[in-house]
């Protein structure tokens, strides 16, 4: 399927989304993702009665909510409410079911680190620096290709090259290379 209209698996179960190339947003199907949620032998029927309860605490989310039309189980397009990501998060958190918890979890640790980061803002520096060092494999096999792409050498070859042992290639750069390298990274 194209990326504007897609179906995302989750444990088996199908959520139908749809991309909106104008606002760069994803929506998804509101009833595929109370019937992974809650197991409902009849989403449609769960939504409404959700609905109406939302409604009366306050939350906007079904306001927000509009309809876009989506393969149905029949293959059919048909009408169906949608949400895009934060309003699905919000929805998530009005679920009472099991499987939701470990979304809401998640948000709240979320939430409570955002808390943290504006009393502290050298956490969120420190969480940004362990995200990229628990992807550091990740980053080595890119900054290998963007070195190779500036300089014609893999990184382990640069290091040969420049007759550097355990010494940081970077340390050991040029002002011209350290720029040729920092605009290959801006570029890719």
């Amino acid at each position: 399927m194209t990326k504007e209209n897609a179906i995302k698996l989750f444990q088996d179960q199908h959520v139908r989304v749809h991309w909106n190339n104008d606002n760069e947003k994803w929506y998804f199907s509101i009833v595929d993702v109370i019937g992974l949620l809650t197991n409902s032998v009849n989403p449609n029927a769960y939504w409404r009665k959700l609905k109406e309860r939302i409604k009366k605490e306050g939350n906007e989310t079904v306001t927000n909510c509009h309809g876009l039309k989506m393969m149905a189980a029949d293959g059919k397009m048909r009408m169906t409410d949608v949400v895009d990501t934060e309003q699905l998060l919000r929805l998530i958190q009005s679920i009472p079911s099991p499987n939701a918890e470990p979304f809401k979890v998640w948000l709240a640790k979320v939430g409570y680190e955002r808390i943290e980061e504006t009393e502290d803002p050298e956490l969120a520096f420190d969480r940004a620096m362990e995200t990229y060092l628990k992807k550091g494999s990740e980053y080595a096999i890119l900054t290998d290709e963007i070195t190779k792409a500036w300089a014609g050498f893999t990184t382990k070859e640069y290091k040969k090259f420049k007759n550097l042992k355990k010494e940081n290639l970077r340390d050991n750069m040029t002002n011209l290379e350290l720029v040729l390298n920092m605009l290959a990274e801006a570029t890719t």
